[in-house]
């Protein structure tokens, strides 16, 4: 399907599916935000559109009312709330002002980036549909025509039948099984998924060599130099492509086409499964369907900055214009650069593969009207400052360099850097550190007059906390973004200058790793859900629950040995055997034989002391807290 100018009911269409997605009436109990909230991270995922969302919200509310994982999302609801309340006060503060300059510099924006619009590329973004839970039907076919889910504690996937449910991914497990009693669930298989990803990515490598993984089961290609090669329209290429791997794979994908990845994926989600979507390669087709598009559509809107938006009136990505002049004081320099990109239905056109991404740097940068007393510089360094330790926190690094630039009011461009005696990402490290550079180029230059300053951080320390990937991202470095969808583009200090062009990067991971960490938060309040019910009334245990447990008993349980870290049978009593074993004195006398001088722990015989001289057999050991070793692993959907 291809989208033209003479379809412009399509951005109406999209509007009134908005209206309707996701909607909750308003209730008395003061809980209308936290219902929409524990609709979950996967609303606008495919599957969902026949489905009642104010049932949905009702029964998620009633069944998950009272636990640990209710009160963890109306305690994250709450503040949430609060801060929408500071954006909205500072947003009346801004209406009584002048908003002039903010407002001529933000078309000066716009009509830069259309200088820079390019619609010569044909990009695809293609999405297995239901992935894991396709995989696993191919296993086991009966499961095709029943409602069935990948995931215990919460669901990482669901089959189309347990959508129509109001299922979907990042749901809490005992929360879906209110919602379909009969829903099927089945453990995690890494290892299968990963072989069959193998099979996908074969088949993409024909269209483009150097397509770009997104995940395990998404990927980028740029078809453009195909297309020409074999004199073949996009369309027909990308129907030529899910149909062969359709057939070679036995699962189905779902495409979109655009001029850019941003716009590609948003329409590869119009028409899942098993479909495509085209949005054709001109302006006024392009500025149509994002104008009705709900922001949440977007890659990189997650469910907290679309509440932000929705707060102050954006709902679609037409909403964005008429607010241009309030986004950068309410949000920041990166956001509205994301918000008018996104308002104009510009994107990233390169696409390469996700090893050759490596983030170098992190920074911020501003342009404004000519500049020169100390204050007006100082504060606005501090700004910059600030701005930087969000996109920080954001992307999750310190950086060991800190790196100065300005532009004189000549255009030349000046850079300065520092080694600070510890990794930096506050905003008070940032300021106290780049002062200094500052103060230095005044001295240089009497009189200076600036007109854009920016900081960036470089040689960057990863913050990102270690968890389960849900999503299957791998390849983590701590130069990367730690996910494999990195910025467009590799900083080095001899970049000239030449900052992130495209902010949409670093504001896709923060939506990824919005979904990442709720995951990781189900999982663990799930768990405990589980448990408590368990231990509370084992007899009301549904008989789904039941298939579970049997599933969960026949999985080999494995733990840790804390001396040769190598998994052992999660049994008391071989458990304690092996350690005995561990602790023995030959195997601690081959151990040292092995290891290098000076390469031992001084306290390593008095730790084992203890240890070797009590009696094992008699007490029980408490399991490792570690997580199963199967669900750490990392998948990745790109080239080894």
């Amino acid at each position: 399907m291809i989208v033209n100018e003479a379809s412009a009911a399509t951005a109406a269409d999209t509007t009134d599916a908005k209206e309707n997605e996701g909607h909750v009436q308003v209730t008395n109990d003061g809980h209308d935000s936290l219902r929409y909230h524990l609709l979950g991270p996967s609303l606008t995922k495919a599957g969902q559109d026949s489905v009642d969302q104010q049932k949905v919200s009702d029964i998620i509310y009633n069944a998950s009312k009272g636990s640990k994982y209710f009160n963890n999302e109306e305690h994250k609801d709450k503040n949430l709330t609060q801060k929408i309340e500071r954006i909205l006060s500072r947003k009346r503060q801004l209406e009584r002002i002048d908003l002039a300059s903010d407002l001529r510099r933000a078309d000066e924006y716009i009509a830069e980036q259309e200088l820079s619009r390019d619609l010569s590329q044909i990009i695809v973004h293609i999405d297995c549909d239901a992935f894991y839970a396709a995989v696993e039907e191919l296993d086991r076919p009966e499961l095709k025509d029943v409602p069935m889910a990948v995931g215990k504690g919460v669901l990482t996937t669901c089959n189309y039948h347990a959508r129509k449910f109001g299922c979907r991914s990042g749901m809490a497990g005992f929360v879906a099984m209110k919602l379909c009693p009969n829903l099927i669930c089945l453990p995690l298989n890494f290892d299968k998924y990963t072989a069959k990803a193998g099979e996908v990515r074969e088949i993409l490598a024909d269209y483009d060599p150097r397509f770009e993984s997104a995940s395990i089961d998404e990927a980028y290609l740029n078809i453009t130099q195909y297309c020409q090669d074999h004199e073949m329209d996009p369309e027909v290429v990308v129907t030529q492509l899910r149909d062969e791997v359709h057939q070679k794979t036995k699962i189905t994908i779902s495409a979109g086409i655009a001029a850019n990845a941003k716009i590609a994926k948003i329409a590869s989600n119009r028409n899942k499964p098993n479909g495509q979507f085209r949005v054709a390669s001109e302006r006024t087709v392009i500025l149509s369907f994002m104008h009705g598009l709900p922001t949440r559509k977007v890659n990189g809107v997650g469910r907290v900055f679309e509440r932000e938006l929705d707060a102050i009136g954006i709902k679609t990505c037409g909403d964005i214009y008429p607010l241009r002049a309030y986004l950068s004081k309410l949000f920041g320099e990166k956001a509205f650069h994301f918000l008018i990109q996104c308002y104009l239905g510009l994107g990233r056109t390169v696409v390469q593969p996700a090893e050759e991404y490596e983030r170098k740097s992190v920074g911020t940068e501003s342009t404004f009207r000519e500049m020169s007393g100390k204050a007006e510089l100082r504060e606005k360094l501090r700004w910059i400052a600030e701005e930087l330790e969000k996109d920080l926190t954001r992307t999750q690094f310190k950086g060991r360099t800190l790196v100065l630039k300005v532009k004189l009011h000549t255009y030349e461009v000046l850079t300065r850097q520092v080694v600070p005696p510890k990794a930096v990402h506050v905003a008070d490290d940032l300021y106290v550190y780049a002062l200094p550079m500052m103060a230095k180029l005044e001295r240089e230059i009497p009189g200076m007059k600036l007109r854009l300053m920016g900081l960036r951080c470089t040689n960057l320390v990863s913050t990102k906390k270690v968890g389960i990937d849900f999503f299957g991202i791998g390849h983590h470095r701590a130069s990367t973004n730690c996910d494999g969808t990195l910025p467009l583009k590799a900083f080095s200090s001899e970049d000239d200058g030449m900052w992130e062009v495209w902010p949409e990067a670093e504001f896709e991971e923060a939506a990824r790793q919005e979904r990442a960490d709720e995951m990781n938060e189900l999982e663990r309040l799930s768990q405990e859900e589980v448990a408590g019910e368990q231990y509370r009334h084992p007899q009301e245990l549904s008989c789904s629950s039941s298939v579970i447990r049997e599933v969960l008993e026949k999985q080999e349980a494995f733990w840790d040995c804390p001396i040769c870290r190598k998994p052992q049978k999660a049994n008391d009593k071989e458990f304690n055997e092996h350690i005995d074993h561990c602790l023995s004195r030959q195997t601690i006398k081959d151990a040292v034989k092995d290891t290098p001088v000076g390469s031992i722990d001084p306290s390593f015989p008095s730790r084992l002391q203890p240890m070797a001289s009590r009696n094992i057999g008699n007490k029980k050991r408490k399991p490792p807290s570690s997580d199963n070793h199967e669900r750490e692993k990392r998948l990745f959907f790109g080239k080894r």
